[in-house]
């Protein structure tokens, strides 16, 4: 396995946006991150300390979560209002 998962099982913040850039293309901003665990909607977080740190399986679930079906036209899409 390579990327910033490979050495550690769990990231830090910058870290952990660099993995769902690199694994699941989905950009996402350490500011983003750090919002999403105040008011909630994001990875689901531990907690070394003061440190959070991100498991890379929960980064995976939450993306998953996120991304929506391929669609054919923009028509096909279900947006959540």
């Amino acid at each position: 396995m390579s990327g910033p998962s490979a050495a550690r099982p769990r990231l830090r913040r910058r870290e952990a946006a660099a993995y769902l850039l690199e694994v699941h293309g989905v950009p996402v901003a350490v500011a983003t991150l750090a919002k999403m665990a105040t008011v909630g909607g994001g990875p689901l977080i531990t907690y070394f300390g003061r440190r959070p740190l991100y498991a890379c399986s929960d980064l995976d679930s939450w993306a998953s979560g996120k991304l929506a079906a391929p669609v054919a036209s923009t028509s096909g899409r279900n947006v959540d209002v």
